[in-house]
């Protein structure tokens, strides 16, 4: 059986990826987060590292955080995945649906560490991965938005059966992806088949940052399934 990690985001897509690769057989030792400067917030989703570490313990999986910057992210990275091959890690787990750039350089750098690259949902139909996490019984909520496409009232809204609909509405006058795999927007996970305990999402704020919109969690929490 081969350990590896998760590029762990906190979101959806990482999220099932981490389930796929568990089902195929992988061993997932570590759920690795890339943070911002100050290790307070991940990178893109926002998520507190507070609420990332209770994510870890909901999944019974351990969260490793590394701090970094714009400018040092790929070294600091490929410096974490070395460490983790001392700890008998041998390939990443990544939550890329459809972009050529993302998924070379996982590999490129993947393979200059000397591990090999999973993805699982690569080239799966995005609405189809949307009903499939749904389906498996996965919640989440939406804790970004790019303002340009969706506007605050997404913050804060449930991946169901609805959200699925009221995307199909929008794409028909906007260019939305269905998984928001061009940054339209990112959701935070709370519950799903593999988590252990739930999480709760009890205080927010909204703020609007950069053209984008945030859902700035105050007080989360976990509770017994």
């Amino acid at each position: 059986m081969q350990h590896v990690f998760s590029s762990w985001s906190g979101g959806k897509d990482s999220c099932l990826a981490t389930y796929h690769a568990i089902d195929w057989g992988l061993e997932v030792r570590f759920l690795l987060t890339m943070m911002d400067e100050k290790a307070e917030q991940s990178w893109v989703h926002r998520l507190p590292a507070g609420l990332l570490r209770l994510q870890s313990q909901a999944v019974g999986i351990p969260l490793v955080a590394r701090r970094s910057t714009m400018t040092t992210y790929e070294a600091d990275f490929k410096e974490v995945i070395t460490a983790l091959r001392q700890e008998g890690v041998s390939g990443g787990v990544f939550g890329d649906i459809d972009i050529g750039e993302h998924r070379q350089w996982v590999e490129r750098v993947c393979r200059e560490a000397g591990i090999s690259a999973h993805l699982p949902l690569w080239q799966h139909d995005q609405r189809e991965i949307l009903k499939d996490f749904i389906k498996l019984g996965f919640e989440a909520v939406v804790v970004a938005t790019r303002a340009e496409l969706l506007g605050e009232e997404w913050l804060g809204r449930k991946i169901d059966s609805d959200f699925v609909k009221h995307l199909d509405e929008l794409r028909q006058t906007k260019e939305i992806t269905y998984c928001g795999e061009v940054g339209e927007y990112h959701t935070c996970v709370i519950d799903g088949p593999f988590f252990q305990k739930r999480l709760e999402i009890l205080k927010t704020n909204h703020v609007l940052r950069d053209g984008y919109w945030f859902l700035e969690i105050l007080k989360y929490g976990l509770k017994p399934k």
